[in-house]
């Protein structure tokens, strides 16, 4: 049995660590940190989580795939299970645990990811490679791949959710100041242009009066 403690401050408080791993605890693509520890006399061991408050000026995509067993009309014995796929094997890791999705981080580029490519087991006997490719991927985001049906990966569907952040938050402060400093400069103009045209019109209108005399 275990118990958790949410209020550990860093890793210096947790005393007499045995395992130590990291999660996704708030689904938002920054991994936190799952600590294990003994307490002395006990045989109880108590889970630790830490949330990971580095704020750093880095971008991620986090890619999850399905069993692809069925689409949007599964049978009620049919059960949705998760795949992940990655790049390096998680084994090579010390007790790493075997998440259901892929952290791709891209560092400070915050371009759109060019080229994803997704791809699953296939049975044995089967020559041809099932994988897809799937282009302009926002960053900060999260890709849920649907691989059905597995034999036919033209047909597979991906569903993109956006990840809020702050950075998302500054862009759209810093999209409203554009606007209203550009809103300030057309009013300006358009006053000065309005000045100038009743300018003339007087003029017109005394230039008027003294010919009519």
């Amino acid at each position: 049995m275990f118990r958790i403690h949410w209020e550990q401050t860093d890793l210096s408080s947790v005393h007499s660590a045995v395992v130590a791993t990291f999660f996704d605890i708030y689904e938002d693509g920054i991994l936190d940190m799952i600590v294990l520890s003994r307490t002395e006399g006990e045989t109880e061991l108590t889970i630790h989580a830490l949330k990971n408050n580095f704020e750093a000026d880095a971008y991620f995509v986090k890619v999850i795939v399905l069993s692809g067993l069925c689409s949007n009309d599964c049978p009620a014995k049919v059960k949705t299970h998760i795949q992940s796929f990655a790049g390096q094997l998680s084994q090579s890791a010390h007790l790493s645990l075997q998440l259901p999705y892929t952290v791709l981080g891209l560092g400070r580029s915050a371009n759109f990811l060019d080229h994803l490519f997704v791809g699953i087991p296939r049975p044995p006997g089967v020559k041809d490679m099932r994988k897809q490719e799937w282009t302009a991927i926002i960053p900060n985001s999260q890709l849920i791949v649907i691989p059905f049906p597995n034999s036919d990966p033209r047909s597979w569907s991906a569903k993109l959710y956006l990840t809020p952040s702050n950075i998302v938050l500054l862009t759209a402060i810093a999209l409203i100041g554009v606007c209203v400093f550009i809103l300030v400069i057309i009013g300006i103009l358009h006053w000065q242009e309005k000045k100038a045209d009743d300018r003339e019109k007087r003029q017109e209108a005394h230039r008027f009066h003294f010919d009519a005399m």
